[in-house]
């Protein structure tokens, strides 16, 4: 398979940030989709991720992204706009003080609106109401031009950079 080097951004954040996130619009709802499909899970990677080269969970066995979504400690969080799965947040709190927000991201019709940081500071304090010790995410040069400010933005400092070889399939 053909890889390309893609510089990836790791991000933390080691304490919770104070609570900014607006009240939801009309029409607007995040539902955790507790112990959702492997259709339904691959519909939201591939529906957020394919205009970004997400390829990670398009390479695993459907059995294998089954073990993952289905364990109680990672959640799908989705958020809805008019009833639509508008994009999602995957959190990861399979390791013991941590939280890993390991997907996020939004349906390409519904990029640009605010939700993006809505989701995102939502997802922030869904994962803090746990109490970690740490919350981070990664995110690379080919994900959405908006996305690290985003991160940035909502209070997530950056503690490494890497080159790393992406799979291109």
């Amino acid at each position: 398979m053909k890889t390309i080097p893609v510089r990836t951004t790791y991000l933390e954040m080691n304490s919770r940030p104070a609570d900014n996130t607006r009240p939801a619009d009309d029409g607007i709802a995040i539902v955790h989709a507790q112990r959702p499909t492997v259709a339904f899970y691959r519909f939201l990677y591939e529906g957020v991720g394919r205009d970004f080269q997400w390829v990670d969970r398009t390479m695993i066995s459907d059995e294998t992204l089954r073990a993952i979504i289905g364990d109680d400690r990672v959640e799908v969080h989705v958020l809805y706009a008019d009833g639509t799965p508008a994009g999602y947040a995957e959190l990861d709190r399979r390791e013991d003080g941590q939280i890993e927000l390991a997907y996020f991201g939004l349906m390409p019709e519904f990029r640009g609106k605010g939700l993006g940081r809505y989701l995102l500071n939502w997802a922030v304090h869904k994962a803090w109401s746990y109490e970690p010790k740490r919350f981070w995410v990664h995110t690379c040069e080919l994900d959405h031009p908006a996305a690290l400010p985003t991160y940035l933005e909502a209070g997530f400092a950056i503690y490494d950079e890497q080159i790393l070889d992406q799979p291109m399939p």
